[in-house]
């Protein structure tokens, strides 16, 4: 952030935000995370002026970061409102890109707001809705994070045989991604535990999963 603002550049420091938006809300630090990230959108009024597409994909993504933060410190309505900003933002830009390396636009708009339902705990609209959403234009990255929350969404409605063939697919896109993901984790974890508890093994995908994924030893 002190290199970004040197830089006299609103958009190199925005982008730096939005690296630190990452660290706060991996650290628990939501409220911290909100502040940060409407700061530096306020910092850009100037470059959006003439809806400069990079301008526009930093501001979007700052304000889906805030949504996040806002979800998981459970504000419903601050929530809705910077996922309705970002929203507008995708509007004005008007298709899905990759400016500043965001994978912003109106696709990341709605994995943006499933991934924020289901913090807020809507989930059986995330089970019902998640897969109807196709992000194969978004990098991996973005593909196999939203599968992991669907995943979890499906599991937590029972639908296992559902959630664990995501899971099969988001690891063979990535499979770092997903074998050192605590929330993968904690999921094939619950997984296991009732597949093992109707008899079945570690000698099943699941399990074989589980042992990848250190849900089990």
């Amino acid at each position: 952030m002190f290199a970004a603002d040197q830089a006299d550049d609103p958009l190199v420091l925005a982008s730096a935000a939005r690296a630190g938006t990452h660290a706060l809300l991996a650290s628990g630090r939501f409220d911290d995370a909100v502040e940060l990230g409407n700061t530096a959108a306020a910092w850009m009024r100037r470059q959006l002026v003439n809806d400069d597409p990079a301008a526009l994909s930093l501001l979007g993504m700052l304000r889906l970061r805030t949504a996040v933060a806002a979800a998981r410190r459970q504000d419903r309505a601050a929530t809705q409102d910077l996922v309705t900003r970002a929203q507008r933002a995708a509007d004005r830009l008007g298709h899905d890109d990759n400016h500043w390396q965001t994978g912003f636009g109106p696709t990341n708009v709605e994995l943006h707001r499933l991934s924020t339902l289901l913090d807020l705990g809507d989930v059986d609209y995330v089970a019902q809705h998640g897969t109807e959403v196709a992000p194969t234009n978004l990098p991996v990255e973005r593909q196999v994070s939203h599968m992991i929350d669907v995943a979890k969404a499906l599991s937590l409605v029972a639908r296992d045989d559902d959630a664990a063939q995501l899971l099969f697919e988001a690891e063979q896109m990535a499979p770092h991604l997903v074998r050192h993901n605590p929330v993968v984790r904690e999921t094939v974890k619950a997984m296991y535990r009732r597949s093992a508890a109707s008899g079945q093994g570690s000698s099943t995908p699941l399990g074989a999963l589980a042992e990848r994924c250190r849900a089990i030893r």
